[in-house]
């Protein structure tokens, strides 16, 4: 979903906290944005930013304003250009702004790993990417979610390479966009159930044993099956409370022979036993 944003004049909005994937291109002029959390950015034409899980956000011009509250499911559900401020006249900015909502946990555990925001400048590369993306999400052709997943990682990988210095933050972001440790972390989120050993991860990058292990913690900052650890309980997190199926079941969905081997890790990751986590869920 994408449409049309712009602002003219005295203007500002209070965005609440959306949980969807959600991005903005600004196409011409400048305004501010101040993400939860995150550092206040002056965004101007060509930048691109990426909200992986999309909380509470303002979005304003530069005069002072008491900003208007928007509620972000109501906003995504309309369609047409929307106008903040001074409704007459030439714009002070225009933003083209969209979301994603994934039906696959995959993606949408991807995304929820990653930093709260991502912020690009001069992105047109971006911008066709993004366009490819919402082309494919609004179809229903073969493969769709497979393409979309792809498109999400080839996404965050382009914004890393407009971004990336020798001092960027290690993490899964700077992780994908290594060509090598990204054939491993394709391995691991396609087939998490896999009784995956450090050699067998190495051999998908191309790499020594050695070599794989000093490269995967120099660019993402964790040791490998420390990182499938956790890959694999955030997809149990998200099962035992999405799709609410027994625990048997999610430990073989995540790699665990059986169910108490399963608690086990579970409780000593999460800090309590999976049945207690998907009550205390629900």
């Amino acid at each position: 979903m994408t449409k049309g944003i712009s602002g003219a004049g005295r203007w500002g909005v209070r965005y609440g906290a959306f949980g969807h994937p959600s991005f903005a291109i600004v196409v011409e002029g400048t305004c501010r944005l101040a993400v939860d959390s995150q550092k206040e950015l002056i965004l101007n034409a060509g930048d691109f930013v990426l909200l992986p899980t999309t909380p509470g956000f303002t979005m304003s011009g530069f005069e002072p304003v008491t900003p208007e509250f928007v509620d972000p499911h109501v906003a995504a559900i309309s369609t047409g250009e929307v106008r903040h401020g001074r409704q007459d006249g030439p714009p002070s900015v225009r933003i083209l702004g969209g979301y994603f909502i994934f039906g696959g946990a995959d993606s949408a555990l991807l995304v929820s790993l990653l930093p709260g925001q991502v912020h690009v400048r001069d992105a047109a590369r971006l911008s066709v990417l993004v366009k490819l993306l919402l082309e494919e999400a609004a179809q229903e052709r073969p493969g769709r979610a497979l393409v979309l997943t792809r498109f999400v990682e080839i996404l965050l990988v382009e914004a890393l390479r407009f971004t990336q210095t020798t001092d960027a933050p290690v993490g899964l972001l700077r992780g994908l966009a290594d060509t090598r440790l990204a054939q491993a972390f394709r391995q691991i989120h396609a087939d998490p159930a896999r009784s995956w050993t450090m050699v067998q991860l190495a051999k998908e990058a191309g790499l020594s044993r050695s070599a794989f292990f000093d490269r995967f913690m120099r660019k993402v900052g964790v040791p490998p099956m420390e990182y499938l650890l956790v890959w694999r309980m955030a997809l149990a997190k998200d099962l035992l409370c999405r799709q609410k199926i027994d625990i048997a079941e999610v430990a073989e969905r995540v790699g665990y022979g059986s169910a108490s081997t399963f608690s086990t890790a579970f409780s000593r990751h999460v800090g309590q036993p999976p049945g207690r986590y998907a009550r205390s869920s629900a």
